[in-house]
């Protein structure tokens, strides 16, 4: 009897470290399948910015159509000049805001675009002298959804070539308006839509 007992509980021990011995195996197969996940995905973003260069609507792309797409994030310019307040609002009403010129990346990628336009930098009641784009990158001025307190007397942050200058925020401008870029999805990438051999 006690015999008995003893051969169930070694079988019981031996079945309790094979079981854990699966969920070590299974926990390090899952910590692969993300590696591997995060290697696919940015693949994928590798090879659609590839597409993207020779189709800017490549289906890949992770912008909406007509915005133009850099980094992680998307950016379209307003159809027509507004003051600084209705430019963030159009931004606003498309889930966006005004340009942020918050890396080196972003100002080499906005040098390309030869308008000027309003920046999402928060209004001020004081007149500030003009800046090089590159001394804003750090700054702490950008805007973070509070207009409270706007008036049209206040004072707006605008491109001007390489500079920041500052404007009356009811002068009429050109603005950007820019959001983050929804993820590469691999299968719009990685698979035609006609598999060679398939009807």
């Amino acid at each position: 009897m006690q015999m008995g007992k003893l051969n169930k509980l070694q079988s019981f021990r031996e079945l309790q470290q094979n079981l854990s011995l699966q969920v070590i195996e299974n926990m390090n197969s899952s910590v692969m399948i993300r590696k591997l996940s995060i290697i696919l995905q940015n693949m994928a973003t590798k090879l659609c910015h590839q597409l993207y260069k020779k189709d800017s609507e490549h289906k890949c792309k992770p912008c909406p159509k007509g915005w133009l797409w850099h980094e992680d994030s998307c950016y379209l310019q307003g159809q027509e000049s507004n003051d600084w307040q209705t430019s963030e609002q159009e931004c606003r009403n498309l889930n966006a805001s005004l340009l942020k010129i918050k890396n080196k990346s972003v100002l080499d990628f906005i040098k390309s675009q030869t308008i000027d336009f309003w920046l999402g930098l928060s209004p001020s009641k004081n007149y500030e002298n003009p800046k090089t784009l590159k001394e804003i990158i750090s700054s702490s001025d950008w805007l973070i959804n509070n207009t409270n307190g706007f008036s049209g007397e206040m004072y707006c942050g605008c491109r001007y070539y390489d500079q920041l200058v500052y404007k009356h925020c009811a002068e009429r401008e050109n603005f950007i308006c820019e959001k983050l870029a929804d993820r590469v999805k691999t299968e719009n990438t990685l698979i035609n839509e006609e598999p060679d051999g398939f009807l």
